[in-house]
């Protein structure tokens, strides 16, 4: 699915959600309008029948509003994740969806080395004092077991296990090439768990992240051979 696809999919799914809000709310009126204007002496299973009927307008109410705010918490990490070209600045924006909208402490980005093993540590944040020296180096080599697993088969791992403390591993793939990886190694306190709609956001992480830095690459190499080629032509105009 193209990023365009995706955005336009995310922004139609957002909107059916705020109609069927409004719908709700509108529900909600109704009912806590009957129930105010009922009369004195009406049965008291009438009255407990459009208390349930409310109760449970609201509770779907809260859901939907739920589930509408993180379709457009999705909507807008993919809209940034593809808004610029810059290598650093998609880096970055990775770092802001970790850290605002997955709420990660402690987490490291890594990239693969072009031509050479291991990963480089691009980003990391709450790391200064990792005592598990495998990040440390600005380069990963390895010895972690959910993140060597995520970066050999592209498959989203979840943590802790006995073997690594790592919370979420994320590949970043793009088709079958496997650019990196996030590392998720703690949460925020307030937030104790990955729940089930961090899930979606684990996936969109996965593979638009890994699509907009792979995009970043080419367009900054494009540029550079680019530049180098129009001084070369500069230099042979001026001899």
């Amino acid at each position: 699915m193209t990023s365009d696809t995706s955005s336009a999919t995310s922004s139609s799914t957002a909107r059916e959600l705020e109609r069927a809000l409004e719908r709700v709310r509108q529900l909600c009126g109704q009912l806590e309008s009957e129930r105010e204007s009922a009369e004195i002496d009406l049965d008291g299973s009438h009255v407990q029948a459009i208390e349930r009927d409310r109760e449970e307008l609201s509770s779907r109410l809260v859901e939907a509003e739920h589930q509408l705010g993180r379709l457009m918490n999705l909507y807008v990490a993919t809209f940034q994740l593809h808004a610029t070209l810059d290598p650093g600045e998609v880096q970055a924006t990775i770092a802001e969806i970790a850290v605002d909208l997955l709420g990660a402490e402690r987490f490291a980005l890594l990239l693969r080395i072009e031509d050479a093993e291991g990963c480089e540590v691009a980003l990391s944040k709450g790391l200064e004092h990792d005592v598990s020296g495998l990040y440390s180096t600005g380069v990963y080599n390895g010895g972690d077991a959910l993140v060597d697993a995520a970066l050999d088969d592209g498959v989203l791992r979840l943590g802790p296990a006995d073997t690594s403390e790592v919370i979420a591993a994320v590949p970043l793939r793009v088709q079958e090439a496997i650019v990196g990886v996030l590392v998720v190694l703690k949460l925020f306190d307030h937030k104790a768990i990955l729940r089930s709609g961090d899930r979606d956001l684990l996936d969109l992480l996965a593979a638009h992240a890994a699509s907009a830095l792979f995009a970043a690459r080419v367009y900054a190499n494009t540029d550079r051979k680019l530049r180098t080629l129009e001084s070369l032509v500069q230099l042979v105009r001026g001899t």
